[in-house]
């Protein structure tokens, strides 16, 4: 790597009217309202922001809105939001209903990318088949899946155990990718803290598929201790959508905490990561995933922790432990939990309304109305 971690600071047949919008999630209660208070008048507005939402932005308001698990009540709120389209799982859906997802979001000028998983056997083949279906006649092109269940470090204890979840998650990318080929679907994999950089484009450079790409989200590998902007750097070639978000960190005597904060918040350079991307996949889209949440441990001091790689120096670990000192949050990191529902969905809605406004004024992550 060239530089290490450099210092930074049931789905709806039609769609809602805002106003029946509104009374729907109200009827649902105060809680279950989608409408963020800073974007009432983006409608008027000449801009909004170029990122989608990931459905795991709104995973708070969606405990109590039924209306946000639906793709149609999802895609609204992204709209309602300022947002400028959707990464959801579609599962399988009518596909006259989807034909009508699709229709009201090419009216307001929205994108619809699809969440699939692999199909891990032959049994699984014609499941997968229908998803793809499905998220083709809703209008996806691309669809974020991923190879591995969970994070690494927390899901192995073994090299051994690594390598036969690599080989079940490599035969199931492989069974995936003529169904996806023949039905115009590409399958974005997301590093999801899973492959170091070289082991995930080692799989892609075996596959060798036009039809089979990254999901690159920006922060995942500083969890596998390496830099996120040089990860961001060797990924960006293989993007075919995007998953963005900032990073609070904090050292302990077990490694660190990382949170996702919103963007602007956080430690990782953004512009530059989305300058890299930018550079050489021009068309990928950008899709924020701020999960308001826990702080999440990355043991990297336990013994644990390094099982399922092979031996490394340890100036890799020192390297990352130095820059997160430096770098470490001085006051407790945020929290949800002891909060009430209501702030809680607060913080929710903040998180995702400071990240739209922040990817449109200092990223330049916005677009022109319809």
């Amino acid at each position: 790597m060239k530089r290490l971690f450099p210092p930074t600071a049931v789905s709806m047949h039609r769609s809602h009217t805002r106003r029946e919008f509104l009374r729907a999630a109200g009827a649902a209660g105060a809680g279950a309202l989608l409408l963020c208070r800073a974007c009432i008048g983006t409608e008027a507005g000449a801009r909004r922001s170029g990122l989608g939402l990931v459905t795991y932005c709104l995973g708070i308001h969606a405990r109590d809105n039924p209306m946000l698990k639906e793709p149609s009540g999802f895609l609204e709120a992204c709209r309602l939001r300022g947002a400028a389209g959707m990464q959801f799982p579609l599962g399988i859906r009518d596909a006259a209903a989807m034909r009508e997802l699709r229709g009201t979001a090419e009216k307001h000028g929205l994108y619809i990318e699809a969440i699939l998983e692999l199909p891990g056997t032959d049994a699984a083949l014609d499941r997968f088949e229908r998803e793809v279906a499905t998220a083709r006649a809703a209008g996806a092109a691309v669809a974020r899946t991923v190879m591995l269940p969970g994070r690494r470090y927390e899901q192995f204890k073994t090299r051994v155990d690594f390598e036969q979840a690599c080989a079940a998650g490599l035969q199931a990318l492989q069974r995936a990718e003529p169904v996806a080929a023949r039905q115009g679907l590409k399958l974005a994999v997301e590093n999801h803290k899973d492959h170091l950089v070289d082991e995930k484009l080692a799989v892609l450079k075996r596959l060798s598929s036009e039809h089979v790409g990254l999901c690159v989200d920006v922060a995942n590998n500083l969890a596998l201790l390496e830099d996120p902007l040089e990860a961001v750097r060797a990924f960006a070639p293989w993007a075919l959508t995007v998953h963005i978000k900032d990073q609070a960190v904090q050292a302990c005597p077990e490694g660190f905490w990382l949170t996702d904060v919103a963007l602007g918040a956080g430690v990782l350079d953004l512009k530059a990561m989305v300058g890299a991307i930018q550079a050489v996949r021009p068309g990928a889209r950008f899709n924020l995933e701020v999960i308001t949440r826990a702080p999440i441990l990355v043991p990297a001091l336990t013994e644990g922790y390094r099982v399922s790689f092979v031996p490394w120096s340890d100036d890799r670990l020192h390297r990352t432990m130095a820059w997160v000192r430096n770098n470490s949050t001085t006051g407790p990191l945020p929290r949800i939990s002891g909060l009430a529902p209501a702030d809680q969905r607060q913080r929710e809605e903040e998180n995702v309304e400071r990240s739209l406004r922040r990817a449109t004024d200092a990223l330049r992550l916005g677009e022109a109305l319809p």
